[in-house]
């Protein structure tokens, strides 16, 4: 694959950064076999919460490095906020009809729709293409003070949500700022149902802050070196471990079973797009294996609106990690097989894939 290049000459790609890519998103079909496995995301045993607890780094990761991937597109490419504005659109599109499908393997989208992080990844991208004209200091500071303010707002928030009640005005507000899960929003009595799992806020910020990494990723290695990127993630870490500033966490509780770079690769959209219809094709043959039929449960509306698994469904934590295995497999294969198209072909709307 090509670099994209600066004055001083060919920006070579960066392993680290696709090896981070590359192992969010085997880390990340993890949670995603767990919601098939009937098994809870916060326990009840250690080795289920930290199943679930590694899973978020994901989403922060793969918005963040979207914005990176912008950022070099960007360089090699003219146009690029037209390519954001089609590209999200396409993402938003493609939530709300192929993943929600494959999500359920039903089609009642009247009263079940799910806006997950490829809908949040696709609005930011609509939103970055008007970003992308300011300087790439603003749009890094504009990141940065996205996310570290954000929670600033949050006890003004609580004081007007009851005052907007179910109104469209609260619905939009789920939609662009709110907690990890906003919940649902119903669109008139007879009208679909959507569930936010990811609101536009604070991941815009988490994208425009991606975006301007790239300029950082353009330095010198030892002049990346000495901004202390490193220490500063540790700093934040350590403040959120310990609920220093951030939505508060359980963690103790959690813990005890209470329940609670360079382009982007070609195969990377691909595995996302393919991973959830397979991880949930996997479990209805699972279910045929153990209980001698699929389980009507497997068609409910995966992974927020279902139901508890019925009694006797629940797998084991170690059929989990088999599952998933067989699934990152099976992926690796597919994702060889696409990435040699794309290096084979130049469509035009293989760039969006």
């Amino acid at each position: 694959m090509s670099v994209p290049t600066s004055p001083a000459g060919p920006i070579h790609r960066i392993a680290s950064i696709d090896l981070i890519r590359g192992g969010v998103m085997i880390l990340m079909a993890i949670d995603h076999v767990r919601v098939y496995s009937g098994l809870r995301p916060g326990g009840p045993t250690p080795g289920i919460f930290f199943t679930r607890f590694v899973t978020h780094f994901c989403a922060p990761a793969f918005v963040f490095l979207a914005g990176t991937s912008a950022f070099f597109h960007g360089r090699r490419h003219a146009g690029l906020p037209r390519f954001l504005l089609i590209r999200g659109a396409w993402l938003v599109l493609l939530e709300l009809t192929l993943l929600r499908a494959a999500w359920t393997f039903n089609l009642d989208f009247a009263h079940y729709e799910m806006a997950g992080v490829i809908w949040a990844i696709g609005w930011c991208m609509i939103l970055m293409a008007g970003l992308v004209k300011l300087p790439i200091a603003a749009i890094g500071a504009l990141g940065v003070a996205v996310i570290a303010g954000h929670n600033l707002i949050d006890p003004h928030l609580g004081e007007l949500i009851p005052a907007l009640g179910e109104s469209r005005l609260a619905g939009l507000r789920k939609i662009l700022y709110l907690e990890f899960f906003a919940g649902p929003i119903r669109f008139g009595s007879d009208g679909p149902t959507l569930l936010v799992l990811y609101s536009i806020v604070p991941w815009i910020g988490v994208m425009a802050a991606g975006f301007a990494f790239g300029r950082i990723l353009m330095l010198e290695p030892a002049r990346r070196n000495r901004i202390g990127l490193g220490l500063g993630a540790i700093v934040l870490f350590v403040l959120r471990g310990f609920n220093l500033y951030g939505d508060p966490r359980p963690w103790g509780a959690a813990a005890e079973g209470s329940g609670g770079s360079p382009p982007m690769p070609a195969w990377a959209a691909f595995f996302y797009v393919l991973h959830i219809p397979l991880i949930h094709a996997l479990a209805l043959l699972v279910s045929r294996i153990r209980l001698g039929e699929v389980s009507p449960w497997l068609f409910a509306n995966h992974p927020m609106g279902n139901p508890p698994p019925p009694e006797g469904y629940t797998w084991s934590l170690p059929l989990l990690y088999l599952v998933w295995a067989v699934a990152i497999v099976m992926l690796y294969y597919a994702c060889r097989w696409f990435a040699g198209i794309k290096a084979r072909r130049k469509d035009w709307w293989l760039g969006y894939l």
